[in-house]
């Protein structure tokens, strides 16, 4: 249990990946969960087992919009934002949107908690806000260097956001700098594109990059128990200026095409690989992302599944839930 019993959790992007899992295990905790979501990129499946239990409440707002999200939070006790756009990939594309639904929708979150007299939040950033560090695994107290996408930048914008209401407000915030999340109800990414690519034709992949960016991920389930973790532990509450940054990954990295490798395999398959060439995949990919986890693995948090099983997991659960490759 993170907090005292019967606590009453805002999780804004509840239908989401990582949300509606966040929702589920609340739940079993026994806590009140009020599920906030637009559900233009949330599943109601996801959703679906919580909505059985009285605990459970589903709002369908807008980010964005600052009265309902303000009306819905009444009687909260604390806040996780999670809803964000994440496709990092085609932010060039529309500009405006990292602006809006990130930076500008985590201004409308810390309003409304202000307006309803919520300190606590907890807020899903990512490595993708250090830009492109040179200094591995990265620390927390990096030197933040150029940024290299928008949604980088929207995102270390939000972080600023979250630390100036926790100064200015006595806010109890938490910043968690996620790496590339895997496991159950996993949206989008490479190992979905991949996944996918090989249902449709088994004999050919194309990747994107020469295969050998190097990345870093966490399945889901790792990632919620060093969030509830640090929040349990309250360990904002003493802390200069009542804000904590803790990044949370595995502490090893693997490059792409080890990926590549761990799910041909595990699908049984040999296809022939057509790599795009180049060290990025797209404008704004970050070919080496590796963040150091010293501090949370400190709070005594340490990830159960290795990168292979939680890339083989994800691919076990893509075959056995089709309906998610067919709708997107």
């Amino acid at each position: 249990m993170i907090r005292e019993a019967d606590t009453t959790y805002f999780i804004t992007g509840g239908a989401g990946f990582i949300g509606s899992n966040l929702a589920d295990r609340l739940l079993a905790e026994g806590h009140q969960v009020v599920v906030y979501d637009d559900m233009s990129t949330g599943q109601r499946e996801f959703i679906a087992d919580a909505q059985q239990q009285a605990g459970f409440r589903l709002v369908e707002g807008d980010v964005l919009d600052l009265d309902g999200m303000t009306e819905a939070m009444r009687g909260a006790d604390f806040v996780f934002h999670l809803a964000a756009n994440a496709d990092i990939r085609f932010g060039l594309q529309h500009p405006r949107r990292d602006l809006e639904q990130n930076t500008i929708a985590t201004f409308n979150v810390l309003e409304a908690m202000r307006a309803n007299d919520i300190k606590g939040i907890a807020f899903a950033s990512s490595a993708a806000a250090l830009g492109e560090p040179t200094v591995f695994p990265t620390p927390e107290d990096c030197a933040v260097p150029i940024q290299t996408s928008l949604y980088g930048a929207s995102k270390m914008a939000c972080e600023g956001l979250v630390s100036s209401y926790c100064e200015g407000f006595g806010f109890e915030g938490y910043v968690f700098r996620f790496v590339s999340l895997l496991g159950p109800r996993y949206p989008h990414g490479h190992v979905i594109d991949f996944f996918r690519s090989l249902r449709d034709d088994p004999a050919t992949l194309r990747v994107l990059g020469d295969g050998t960016q190097q990345k870093s991920y966490l399945h889901v389930s790792d990632c919620l128990d060093g969030m509830l973790g640090v929040i349990g532990q309250k360990t904002a509450v003493n802390a200069k200026h009542r804000f904590q940054v803790y990044n949370l990954g595995f502490p090893e990295y693997i490059q792409v095409k080890q990926s590549v490798q761990w799910i041909c395999e595990h699908l049984g398959l040999e296809p022939t690989l057509d790599y795009t060439g180049g060290e990025r995949g797209w404008v704004g990919d970050n070919p080496f992302v590796f963040l150091d986890v010293s501090k949370m693995q400190q709070t005594g948090w340490q990830p159960k599944f290795t990168i292979q099983q939680s890339i083989q997991a994800t691919v076990d659960w893509l075959a056995a839930n089709p309906w998610l490759l067919d709708r997107r």
